[in-house]
């Protein structure tokens, strides 16, 4: 989703991953390195951002551009999510699950760091199969926009609840 301008100030950013790879070329050998960073504003909004490049400052700024620009929300009901989520990406196996209140963020790293930036207090996560930060980020995000606000689906079925 697009949305306005982001300001910098308003997004909390963490770089999550940095990859180093390198070509054996006729001199010696070339580096160049990849980064996945996150951005969130821990009230619903969050992003993440993969970029390559020579220089590992390069690049996190390239990444953190995307990030911005990839933006999204999604629905929440209080401090956790409305509903059960289950979301095969290239590998990975993910379960979401709504959480009561005072449990906090039960979920592997790559997963947490989302959630946290994404302003989820109370969530139960299980990721299954690949170990890749890059799918688990994937996973996660589709996984998020995948949740739909309680009331609205029950209106859409003509319930009155």
């Amino acid at each position: 989703m697009a949305e306005d301008k982001v300001k910098d100030s308003e997004f909390e950013e963490k770089v999550l991953y940095i990859n180093r790879c390198s070509k054996v070329v006729k001199g010696g050998k070339k580096f160049s390195f990849s980064a996945l960073i996150l951005v969130g504003d821990k009230r619903g909004r969050v992003g993440f951002g993969f970029a390559k490049a020579n220089e590992v400052s390069d690049a996190i700024r390239k990444g953190t551009e995307a990030a911005k620009k990839n933006v999204f929300t999604f629905e929440m009901e209080g401090r956790t999510i409305p509903h059960d989520v289950y979301v095969s990406w290239d590998g990975v196996d993910l379960m979401l699950k709504p959480a009561r209140e005072g449990t906090g963020i039960v979920a592997g790293s790559k997963v947490r760091a989302i959630l946290e930036l994404a302003g989820v207090a109370d969530i139960i996560a299980k990721s299954h199969g690949s170990n890749n930060p890059l799918n688990q980020v994937r996973a996660t995000v589709k996984a998020l926009k995948k949740l739909r606000n309680r009331k609205a689906v029950l209106k859409e079925r003509g319930k009155d609840q």
